[in-house]
C-alpha cells in the first residue's frame, strides 16, 4: 500500500524530469517531505489542448471521492486502490478508461512491523528521480455545488526487496509508460492495465525517524538515515 510519500523537487527539477509542458496546479509549490491522506498533491494528467498533446500538472487531494458518492468521509477508505481489481470494483471501474493520472511523487514510506512497534522506513529512487504514481481521479459536486477533485493511488503486489515491509506497493510508471497511462483518449484502459506491476528500476530503502508517523513534521529531517532501533511508535497506517 502506500500511506505516505515525498516530493521534495523544486517546481523546475519536476518540469525538467517529467516533460511537463503545462502547469495548472494553484499556489507556490514547496517540497513536501511527508504527504499525507486529505491533503492536496500534484499529479500528471493528459490534456489535448493547443498546443497539441502534453503531460499537465494539476492538483488533487488524496483520497478519492467519486462522482457518485453520497457522503465525501468516503475518501479515507480510498487512498489506494488494489490494480488487480480496479476494472471491476464500482469505485474504480468508470475511472480506468477516462481518469487515468500519475501522482508525483520520488519516495514514499512503509513501516517494518518490530513486535508490537512499527519501524518507519523510506524508499526512493538513489539518484533522487521522482516515481510517479499510477493513480485514478474524479470530480466531486457537493451540495452547495462546489467541486472537489480526489486522487486515489494504484497498488500491486510487492517485489522480493519490499516484501520485508509489506505485501503490496504502489504502481509506479517507467518514463516510457508515462504517456501510455496517462493518455485515456487515445490508449484503452487494457493496454494501460497492463502497466499495473511491481517497478524495476531501482529503489533504495533505509530506515528513518518515527516523525513520519506525525502529519505535524513535514522537512527534511523525515527522510534522513536513521538507526534501526528508532521508530518505535506504532504506524498510523
Amino acid at each position: 500500500m502506500c500511506g505516505r510519500f515525498t516530493l521534495t523537487q523544486d517546481r523546475k527539477s519536476i518540469v525538467e524530469d517529467l516533460e511537463v509542458a503545462e502547469w495548472s496546479a494553484a499556489g507556490e509549490h514547496r517540497p513536501r517531505f511527508n504527504v499525507a491522506p486529505t491533503q492536496s498533491a500534484l499529479v500528471l494528467t493528459w490534456s489535448d489542448e493547443a498546443p497539441g498533446s502534453h503531460r499537465a500538472v494539476r492538483d488533487m487531494r488524496w483520497g478519492l471521492v467519486p462522482g457518485w458518492a453520497k457522503d465525501p468521509a468516503i475518501a479515507s477508505k480510498l487512498i489506494n486502490a488494489r490494480g488487480e481489481s480496479i476494472a471491476e470494483k464500482p469505485s474504480f471501474r468508470n475511472l480506468v478508461g477516462r481518469r487515468r493520472c500519475a501522482v508525483i511523487t520520488d519516495g514514499f514510506f512503509e513501516w517494518k512491523k518490530d513486535g508490537k512497534a512499527s519501524v518507519p522506513h523510506y524508499i526512493h529512487d538513489p539518484a533522487g528521480k521522482a516515481l510517479p504514481m499510477a493513480g485514478l481521479w474524479d470530480v466531486w459536486k457537493a451540495p452547495d455545488d462546489t467541486y472537489l477533485t480526489t486522487f486515489t493511488i494504484v497498488t500491486t503486489e510487492a517485489r522480493s526487496d519490499i516484501t520485508f515491509l509489506h505485501d503490496r506497493m504502489p504502481v509506479i510508471l517507467a518514463r516510457d509508460d508515462l504517456d501510455t497511462w496517462l493518455d485515456v483518449a487515445h490508449v484503452p484502459k487494457e493496454k494501460a492495465l497492463a502497466l499495473v506491476k511491481a517497478y524495476a528500476g531501482p529503489l533504495e530503502t533505509f530506515p528513518v525517524s518515527k516523525l513520519v508517523n506525525s502529519v505535524r513534521y513535514d522537512s527534511a529531517e523525515i527522510i534522513r538515515r536513521a538507526d534501526p532501533e528508532v521508530g518505535t511508535q506504532g504506524s498510523l497506517f
